[in-house]
């Protein structure tokens, strides 16, 4: 991975958007809700105030709104504050 984030900041790859519904039902693209988990590909070194807890590999859950979307290589991350991660799962 050639992007580091840095201080307490987490790179994220959310999980992909449901396509079906457990009945069977497939979501068109306009109805997908974003997806509010994903799992850390890279993380910062932390700050004197706050260590980083999580590692590369975990699986996460995030709120909603968190996080800034970016493009790299044709894939889409999530870059974070470490704060903004609501648990490891």
């Amino acid at each position: 991975m050639k992007i580091k984030p840095l201080a307490d900041r987490v790179l994220v790859k959310p999980a992909p958007a449901e396509e079906k519904t457990v009945g069977g039902i497939i979501i068109p693209d306009s109805a997908k809700e974003k997806p509010l988990k994903g799992e850390v590909m890279a993380v910062g070194n932390g700050t004197k105030d706050e260590e980083i807890v999580v590692k590369k590999g975990d699986a996460v859950l995030y709120g909603k709104y968190a996080g800034t979307e970016i493009e790299w290589e044709g894939e889409t991350y999530l870059i974070m504050r470490q704060s903004d991660i609501l648990a490891i799962i």
